[in-house]
């Protein structure tokens, strides 16, 4: 009796000794849990609307010297739009014209201001033309590397361009030829169909092409840092104006730190004023 006991007593404590072995162990099958972090979502109020010329195809959207300037587009299935740049009265919506492609060779696309003068990219022309920033009289014309061109801004040293990738290219100033590129990444997956861009202390934003969505990109990264959701914004147009095509178009106003943001043939410019 008592040596079956002592068996018994063994064998418990074998087992016990096995259980805690595995259960400490760090080999064997055990994975390990990875989690995504979730991109800040960037809050804002509606501090303004301003009616927007509904036959605008936007690609260009900024502020110059307290001025509004709109570029412009032209879809071949869209025979009312123009490739245009122009200054935009907050009041009535209406274009001030300052320049305009012959859209039978050139489709317009984003623009941005440096040293006095303004840079135009086309669409899929690989040439962007520059003008002098009070007259608008042309300059002259560079070529790019990048299979297409989409959006543009600055930092105030080099010109940044999209190309709807998950790239943006930075141009010097001067030469106009491609310095550095960098990669857009959410959580590690690459940010694809940048579109128009605007640079806000620090931070580049860009509209993601067909989505309702803004984002805040480091450039020092590449990394997006914040989201902005204007969900409710396009569903609002859409509702009176279901032939309004995606939204585009991001004006950071300095003289007051707001916002400004419109889309294709959109109606109506909303003047967004940020949490903190």
């Amino acid at each position: 009796m008592n040596k079956i006991l002592i068996v018994l007593c063994a064998l418990l404590l074998l087992s016990c000794s096995e259980t805690k072995e595995k259960k400490h162990s760090t080999s064997g099958t055990q994975t390990p849990v990875t989690t995504t972090v979730q991109t800040p979502l960037l809050h804002y109020t509606i501090a303004n609307r301003y009616p927007h010329d509904e036959l605008a195809f936007t690609e260009g959207f900024l502020f110059h010297n307290g001025v509004l300037y709109e570029s412009t587009g032209s879809p071949d299935n869209l025979p009312q739009t123009q490739s245009f740049i122009g200054s935009v009265d907050l009041k009535t919506g209406k274009i001030n014209k300052k320049v305009e492609l012959d859209r039978n060779i050139y489709f317009g696309e984003g623009i941005v201001f440096l040293n006095n003068k303004v840079y135009q990219l086309t669409y899929k022309n690989k040439l962007g033309f520059y003008y002098d920033a009070k007259s608008f009289k042309k300059i002259g014309q560079f070529t790019y590397e990048n299979e297409e061109g989409w959006g543009m801004t600055t930092d105030g040293s080099s010109l940044i361009m999209s190309d709807g990738t998950h790239q943006l290219t930075y141009l010097d100033a001067f030469t106009l030829k491609p310095s550095k590129k960098i990669t857009i990444t959410e959580n590690d997956s690459f940010v694809q169909h940048l579109n128009e861009l605007e640079y806000i202390n620090g931070f580049i934003y860009a509209n993601i092409w067909l989505t309702n969505n803004i984002v805040k990109i480091d450039p020092k990264t590449g990394k997006v840092v914040g989201k902005i959701d204007l969900s409710s914004l396009v569903y609002e147009v859409k509702d009176t104006h279901p032939a309004a095509a995606e939204l585009n178009g991001i004006a950071f106003n300095p003289e007051n730190g707001n916002v400004y943001v419109t889309g294709k043939m959109w109606p109506t410019i909303y003047e967004l004023k940020m949490a903190e």
